[in-house]
């Protein structure tokens, strides 16, 4: 059931064993496995169906770096579904690596990287669920290439089979909107916000919340699940925190500090000499219900000799608003985004602003660009529009193939834990009096340096084999501060609830649970320890569906 207005009393009358704050795929995934398994959920959302201004504002914070962070409103959605609204539905999981000691990396404090509390074994079992709850077929993550198998031999210095999976349909309120709205022991409450959390004997007592139309009230809980996105949460514990400031490792403790992202961008062109390769890379339908893309990623040895942080590269068609590229269709894809409109309903907001560029822009050149290439521009945009908007399984971006075999190279890195990149809280509050975040989301020399190392490793790789080479696109003196200088993110909220085993290290344990407070757990992607090269959102739903499997049977 949806209810769009709701009152205290009847929320209190629903009689939920367990209460979920925040209705993106990560809430949703594990509200409708617990209800599944009967026992009565209650999902408090923020937003309403659609987005509206009063809700976003609530989320707006103070950027400290709003070169590195994406603006606070436009990286997170209240509304019915949160960021699925937003995401464009990658979907892969976490490496092995990730979960493993790397005594080669070291976060900026000069510190191990933080242990996984869990491996991948642990995860494992609710992969495929993961995977068909966001739509994104079964979980299937690598597709030989013979064509290059063959070229490399035993050399796997650089992965080629390795494949990410994307959602047909990214918004997962659509998705399972039956389930949703006929579930007996389900109520999504839209319009109300947790306003703070009302603590006492070591429990989570009570949520002071805001109903729309009813007002400023308090909600008793019996279990109490975070997943309201990882800035979010973190700002709902930090807010507890001050009212109680030996919870969660104490005020100098592992809470909000050593926020992550990812680094990505391009630095260098690549040029692909070997056919099958170039080929391969194109997005594609793999016969598992679901378009895939290849990404290009070291082998763990690799990553272990060259010391590299783990990463992921792929081509990418030039800068669409760059006009130099004389293409028509990129120039009417640039025409369309650049009005926000019209590009607003086709991207999320920051993936939109990163393909329009920085002003001024020169629509002039772009509409030449067009009618010069009219055939082409035609012929693309009808069929892009079908297969992207209309035609199940959804194309999720595009790739024109060129003669030249040209590319951008496209890279997507992990961020190393800086305990100084972090979330506080301000002296401002929202209208419903909560504080408002400080955000502090800092990049290093040391991460832009991984980044350059891992491409030198891949192009060493690609003329090994004669499969490619690489065209960069600065001097070698000039390549950290184009890396620092294209790294800027917010969408990818990792690390300010870390789980571990240790409360002074972490804010909860490996099965999501505070360390100090027994009936409160946290499922956001802000528990994750490390960044990887991976989308985060894939993981967080593996994490929500082990933990409605372990509150179930405490619950009903």
């Amino acid at each position: 059931m949806i209810a769009e207005r709701s009152d205290f009393e009847s929320l209190a009358a629903f009689g939920a064993a367990v209460t979920v704050v925040g209705s993106g795929p990560v809430g949703l995934a594990l509200a409708l496995r617990l209800a599944g398994r009967g026992v009565r959920v209650l999902v408090l959302e923020s937003g309403g169906h659609t987005a509206s201004a009063a809700a976003r504002s609530l989320s707006e914070a103070e950027n400290l770096l709003p070169e590195n962070h994406h603006a606070p409103e436009t990286a997170v959605a209240r509304r019915l579904g949160g960021t699925s609204n937003l995401w464009g539905g990658r979907c892969l999981p976490f490496d092995a690596i990730d979960h493993a000691p790397r005594p080669w990396l070291r976060g900026e404090d000069g510190a191990a990287l933080p242990a996984w509390p869990i491996g991948p074994e642990t995860l494992a079992p609710w992969l495929g669920e993961a995977c068909r709850f966001l739509d994104a077929g079964d979980p299937v993550f690598t597709e030989p290439l013979p064509g290059v198998r063959a070229v490399v031999g035993a050399d796997r210095s650089f992965g080629f089979e390795s494949l990410e999976r994307w959602a047909s349909d990214p918004r997962s309120q659509r998705v399972h909107a039956a389930a949703l709205a006929g579930s007996p022991d389900l109520c999504v409450a839209l319009g109300a916000t947790v306003t703070g959390l009302e603590v006492a004997g070591g429990r989570v007592a009570a949520l002071r919340l805001h109903l729309e139309g009813a007002g400023a009230g308090r909600l008793a809980v019996r279990k109490l699940v975070l997943a309201a996105g990882g800035n979010e949460s973190t700002r709902l514990l930090l807010a507890t925190q001050r009212d109680h400031g030996d919870l969660f490792g104490g005020r100098d403790g592992p809470l909000g500090r050593s926020y992550m992202g990812h680094l990505n961008g391009q630095v260098a062109d690549i040029i692909l000499d070997n056919e099958a390769l170039h080929a391969g890379l194109d997005y594609h339908v793999d016969g598992h219900g679901s378009y895939v893309r290849r990404r290009i990623v070291p082998a763990p040895e690799v990553q272990a000799a060259a010391r590299l942080p783990n990463v992921a590269f792929w081509p990418v068609v030039p800068e669409v608003y760059d006009a130099a590229h004389r293409s028509g269709p990129l120039s009417a894809v640039f025409l369309a985004l650049s009005v926000k409109a019209v590009g607003g309903r086709l991207l999320a907001e920051p993936i939109r602003l990163k393909h329009v560029g920085p002003p001024p822009h020169d629509r002039l050149a772009h509409l030449r660009n067009v009618i010069r290439d009219l055939p082409r521009t035609f012929a693309f945009a009808p069929a892009f529009l079908w297969r992207n908007r209309v035609a199940r399984p959804r194309l999720p971006g595009f790739f024109l193939q060129n003669p030249a075999r040209r590319y951008g190279l496209e890279y997507h890195a992990e961020q190393l834990p800086d305990p100084e990149s972090r979330l506080t809280l301000g002296e401002e509050t929202d209208r419903l009096g909560l504080p408002r975040l400080r955000i502090r989301l800092a990049f290093s020399e040391a991460d832009a340096a991984g980044v350059l190392r891992a491409h030198e490793a891949l192009e060493a790789w690609l003329l090994r084999h004669g499969l490619g080479r690489l065209d960069w696109r600065h001097p070698p003196e000039a390549r950290v501060a184009a890396v620092l200088r294209e790294a800027k993110h917010g969408t990818h909220q990792i690390g300010t609830i870390r789980m571990g085993t240790d409360r002074s290290q972490a804010v909860v344990d490996a099965d999501c649970r505070s360390f100090d407070l027994d009936n409160l757990h946290v499922v956001t992607t802000a528990v994750l320890p490390t960044s990887g090269q991976a989308n985060p959102t894939l993981t967080a739903v593996q994490l929500a569906l082990r933990l409605a499997d372990h509150l179930a049977p405490r619950a009903a």
